[in-house]
């Protein structure tokens, strides 16, 4: 039973860091999109987080994916009068998006990923040895 748990955990914890890699994917894509008209605000970066779950019939706790709250820091601005979204002053408002942040979360949530699965491996190898060890 506790092979069944473990392998529990760990899907879990697969599903809240792909969810994880989907928001950071989303503000990678934003990064560089500005407001449909003058004055409008663009794309505001989103901030994943994790919650537990309790598993009842396992009675195990599992992560997922929480609440996305958005980012309420400054939005970058650039001077480009020419540009539709430009306000009077000249200005258009970028995302507050830093693409290295961005990227230095998609790998930190990609290692988690990849953790995840070595414990899924492990599992599944012992499980192996296991039935093999019962047919002798």
């Amino acid at each position: 039973m506790d092979f069944l748990k473990t392998m529990a955990i760990a899907a879990s914890g697969l599903r809240a860091q792909a969810g994880r890699m989907r928001i950071i994917s989303e503000n990678i894509a934003n990064a560089d999109s500005t407001p449909a008209a003058p004055g409008a605000e663009p794309y505001r970066r989103k901030v994943p987080s994790f919650q537990t779950e309790v598993d009842r019939t396992l009675d195990v706790q599992l992560v997922e994916l929480g609440k996305t709250r958005t980012d309420n820091s400054e939005f970058r601005l650039k001077y480009e009068p020419g540009h539709p979204a430009a306000d009077k002053n000249g200005n258009v408002k970028y995302p507050n998006v830093n693409p290295l942040l961005e990227m230095t979360d998609m790998r930190e949530a990609q290692r988690s990923y990849e953790a995840n699965i070595n414990v899924i491996s492990a599992t599944r190898r012992m499980l192996q040895r296991t039935i093999d060890i019962l047919k002798t």
